[in-house]
């Protein structure tokens, strides 16, 4: 089932119905270098945590990126794959490329610069030949669906949380739900000047949610989600969200991992409210990332 409405995805919900019934972390992560050293200004038109003016360094980009892909190895095997300088976006492959076990799903991008991603044979291959994943590929479908930076899913549950905008369409979100296997989604618009619900929405281990109630349109799809994981919801202000405290993710379950600036972010009372719900905290410096607009989440195209 799929709706848009809050009260219609509660009722549909509970614990009963929908226990865990698979693994809620990924057994391994893939990241992609990055390789160019300007921005994509066709992402910069919808995506305000991007600032044209502020060009990253592409060599402290690319130390900061191996670091995070060594500190992740500590909770899960990672792949890397080499950055090509005509996709200013590619180390977010996340948006583009995404798994359920024995699958690879492929995005619907809405820009032409993202949309080259998706064509990468050498990705494709690895999964197919390497892996041998079968492929579902949305990219050549009447939709916007940019995978996971517009869906945060509760993977144990297979529930979904579809953020929509620009970036993702409601037919978007029907064909992921499909894809993905799900049992629920609740689809919800993202407030204005929102781009991804992974911005403003992670589901940690199938145990906690962090939610910026401001970056929902309606504040009742952000309370509807909240009931889910009750008891263990960190709700982000504006600066909080701003600074990508929305933006992790939990690839153990375990630990949380949070760019440097996104956990100095927390407040000691929502960092205890973490621990308590079983997460050690990870952090990684990753300023020269979030120059492009995304931070440690966009990073990480999980592997199940």
């Amino acid at each position: 089932m799929i709706t848009t409405d809050p009260e219609r995805f509660l009722a549909a919900w509970s614990a009963e119905r929908h226990p865990p019934r698979g693994p809620a972390t990924a057994r391994g992560a893939f990241l992609v270098d990055p390789a160019s050293d300007v921005l994509a200004t066709e992402s910069a038109s919808d995506n305000r945590y991007m600032d044209l003016a502020r060009a990253p360094d592409a060599t402290r980009a690319l130390y900061q990126h191996a670091a995070l892909a060594r500190r992740l190895s500590a909770d899960v095997p990672v792949v890397r794959f080499a950055g090509d300088p005509d996709h200013p976006d590619g180390m977010f492959p996340n948006n583009v490329f995404a798994t359920t076990p024995g699958q690879l799903v492929i995005g619907s991008m809405r820009h032409a610069v993202r949309r080259r991603e998706a064509a990468r044979a050498d990705i494709r291959g690895w999964f197919r030949d390497v892996l041998g994943y079968r492929e579902t590929d949305l990219s050549g479908r009447a939709c916007v669906a940019e995978l996971t930076g517009a869906l945060c899913i509760d993977r144990a549950r297979g529930i979904g949380y579809c953020g929509l905008s620009e970036r993702c369409d409601l037919a978007g979100a029907h064909a992921m739900h499909a894809a993905f296997g799900l049992r629920l989604t609740l689809a919800f618009e993202l407030a204005p000047g929102e781009y991804h619900a992974n911005v403003v929405l992670a589901i940690l281990a199938g145990r906690a949610a962090l939610v910026a109630a401001d970056g929902f349109r309606d504040r009742a799809a952000a309370e509807a989600i909240a009931r889910v994981y009750q008891g263990h919801v960190v709700w982000l202000d504006g600066a909080q969200k701003a600074a990508f405290a929305g933006n992790a993710i939990a690839l153990a379950p375990d630990r949380a991992w949070f760019s440097a600036r996104a956990a100095d972010a927390l407040e000691p009372a929502q960092r205890a409210l973490l621990e308590r719900s079983g997460f050690a905290l990870g952090a990684v410096e990753l300023d020269e990332v979030e120059k492009a607009g995304g931070s440690l989440r966009c990073c990480v195209a999980e592997i199940f």
